[in-house]
């Protein structure tokens, strides 16, 4: 073992460089943006689809064409939707427009957070990391439970009488 390979040069030089050493580099992510410089992204929750479009801009929030304060009233809700941007450090610096159908108001939250770190990711592969770390790239699976037969709601079973 005394002709290890201690760095990415030497990788190269030993494959012999050209195309074998470009596969050797390490990806780089893109940002993916529209002809008008926003990113788009899909979030779920619970039952709550949202879809998110960002851009830069002074941090205004419309959801379904309202302000965010007048969608969502309850301050925790609001608190939801802001957590994506004060992880990456980006508050206030960008505009979301987004839509959002089914489910309650806090699984459209959850929902919209979801969209928000997806398109945030998009928009710039530097801030993957942080969103990553705080998990807001991957989707809440939990779900209500289906209600079975023979049982009053998804668990509970029907009062029991011995006479």
């Amino acid at each position: 073992m005394a002709d290890q390979i201690n760095s990415l040069e030497e990788l190269k030089e030993a494959v012999g460089g050209g195309a074998d050493a470009a596969v050797l580099e390490a990806p780089t992510h893109e940002p993916v943006r529209d002809e008008l410089g926003r990113s788009y992204a899909t979030g779920k929750r619970k039952d709550a689809v949202a879809r998110v479009w960002i851009k830069p801009g002074s941090g205004k929030v419309t959801v379904n064409g309202k302000e965010m304060d007048a969608y969502f009233a309850r301050p925790v809700l609001q608190m939801i939707l802001r957590q994506p941007f004060e992880v990456a450090g980006v508050a206030g610096e960008f505009d979301v427009m987004a839509t959002v159908k089914g489910g309650g108001l806090s699984g459209q939250a959850g929902a919209v957070k979801h969209g928000i770190s997806k398109a945030l990711q998009l928009y710039e592969p530097a801030l993957r990391a942080p969103l990553k770390a705080a998990g807001f790239l991957t989707r809440d699976s939990r779900t209500v439970e289906r209600k079975k037969y023979g049982k009053a709601k998804a668990r509970k079973s029907f009062q029991f009488s011995k006479r």
